[in-house]
C-alpha cells in the first residue's frame, strides 16, 4: 500500500485534545463577547505579535471584510495581487470596492512596488500585499508608496504568521494586518482569523470589529444591548480559540522546521524556478513552477505525493472576467506547484519528495 504524503497535515498532540475536553465539558462553548478562551488568545498573540491591539473573528476572509469595512472604500480602488486566494478580492467587493489587480515579482511572487506606482489614481484608497506562502512583502518599499500617494495598507498575512521584516513580526507594519487560523495553516486550529491592529485609534476600532464580529451589538449590560450599525455574526468560537493557544506556544518551534525543509528544497531541488530561501519566511508551503503541470502532478499523485495549486489568478474567475494584463502572474498560475512543509514530514519523506520533483519535474 502507498504511503500519502498530505500536503498539508497540523501538528497536533494531547495538549489540544485535553483543552477541547475542557471546553466541552465547561459547557461554554461560544460567546459573541469575546470572553474566556477568545480573550485569553487575542492578548497571548498580540504579545507575541507586538502590535497595539488583536481582535479575533472567525477566518481569515472575515478579518479581511471587517478591516475593509473600517477604512470607507465604497466607490474607490484597492490594489491587491491576482495571485491570491479570492478572499482578497471578494473582501473588497464586499465593501462597495473596486479590486485593481497589480503584478507580482517573479522571484518572491508577493505583490510588485514598482507595478503598484503604475496602478495608482485619484480614486485609489488603500493596498492590500499579501505574504505569499508566507513570505513576507516588500514593506519598506510599500510603505513608502503609503507615505507617498496617502494611502492605507491593510496587509493579508493569511501564510505568515511568524514571519518577520525588519526584525520585527508581520502584524506589526501596516494599518491592519489579516491573519487566518485553519487546519492547513501555520498557526491551526477548527477555523479562526484575527486583524492586528496598529493604527493610533485602535481603541476605537476595538469597539468598531467587537460590535461588528457579534451582529452589530454594542453597549451590553446583562441582557440589554444596543445596535447602531449592522454587522455580522462572524465571532471566533471557544474551541479554535483554546487550541490556537496551544498552536501559539509552540508556533515558533513548528516554522523553524518549516523553514529546515524549505532549505533542503532550495538546496536539493533542480529546477530554476523555485521559491527562495529567506529566513524571515514563515513557508506555509513551498512553491515550484513546472512546465507539464498535470503531468508532474499526476505522477506526484501516483506514488502518494499531493500537491497544490495555489493559485488560479483571481482576474481569470468568471465573477472578475478582469482584462487587465498580467503576463507574469497568468504565467506563474499556469505553472506553480506548492509542496508540503508541514512539520510531520520525516527526513524520508523529505528524501522522497526532493527526487520525485527531481525525477519528474524536468
Amino acid at each position: 500500500m502507498i504511503k500519502k504524503i498530505k500536503l498539508f497535515d497540523p501538528v497536533i498532540s494531547g495538549e489540544e485534545k485535553n483543552i477541547v475536553v475542557n471546553v466541552l465539558n465547561s459547557g461554554f462553548w461560544a460567546s459573541g463577547a469575546g470572553t474566556g478562551y477568545v480573550d485569553k488568545f487575542e492578548k497571548k498573540i498580540q504579545k507575541y505579535i507586538g502590535s497595539k491591539d488583536c481582535i479575533a473573528v472567525n477566518s481569515g476572509t472575515a478579518a479581511l471584510d471587517l478591516a475593509l469595512s473600517a477604512i470607507n472604500i465604497k466607490n474607490k480602488e484597492v490594489i491587491i495581487p491576482s495571485l491570491s486566494f479570492v478572499s482578497t478580492a471578494n473582501a473588497v467587493i464586499s465593501n462597495g470596492g473596486k479590486p485593481i489587480f497589480a503584478e507580482i515579482d517573479p522571484e518572491t511572487l508577493c505583490i510588485d512596488p514598482e507595478d503598484i506606482e503604475t496602478k495608482i489614481t485619484k480614486n485609489t484608497c488603500a493596498i492590500v500585499p499579501v505574504h505569499f506562502a508566507g513570505m513576507p512583502v516588500n514593506l519598506t518599499k510599500i510603505n513608502k508608496i503609503k507615505k507617498k500617494h496617502d494611502l492605507i495598507v491593510i496587509e493579508d498575512a493569511a501564510h505568515a504568521c511568524g514571519a518577520v521584516f525588519n526584525g520585527k513580526k508581520i502584524g506589526t507594519h501596516g494599518n491592519m494586518v489579516c491573519f487566518s487560523f485553519h487546519p492547513v495553516k501555520n498557526l491551526a486550529m477548527p477555523s479562526g482569523g484575527l486583524i492586528s491592529i496598529n493604527q493610533s485609534n485602535f481603541k476605537n476600532l476595538r469597539k468598531y470589529f467587537s460590535a461588528k464580529r457579534w451582529c452589530g451589538i454594542t453597549n451590553r449590560k446583562d441582557v440589554f444591548y444596543d445596535v447602531k450599525e449592522i454587522g455580522s455574526n462572524v465571532y471566533m468560537n471557544e474551541f479554535s480559540a483554546a487550541i490556537g493557544l496551544v498552536q501559539l506556544k509552540k508556533l515558533d518551534r513548528l516554522n523553524n522546521i518549516r523553514k529546515k525543509i524549505s532549505r533542503r528544497y532550495h538546496d536539493e531541488i533542480n529546477l530554476k524556478e523555485k521559491m527562495p530561501y529567506d529566513k524571515n519566511s514563515v513557508y506555509h508551503f513551498y512553491w515550484i513552477r513546472v512546465k507539464n503541470r498535470n503531468q508532474f502532478r499526476n505522477n506526484m499523485k501516483k506514488i502518494g505525493i499531493e500537491t497544490g495549486i495555489h493559485y488560479r489568478p483571481i482576474h481569470k474567475f468568471s465573477m472578475y472576467d478582469d482584462s487587465t494584463s498580467l503576463p507574469i502572474t497568468e504565467s506563474v498560475g499556469n505553472s506553480i506547484v506548492a509542496l508540503p512543509t508541514h512539520p510531520n514530514l520525516s527526513n524520508s519523506d523529505i528524501d522522497f519528495i526532493i527526487n520525485s520533483v527531481n525525477k519528474f519535474g524536468k
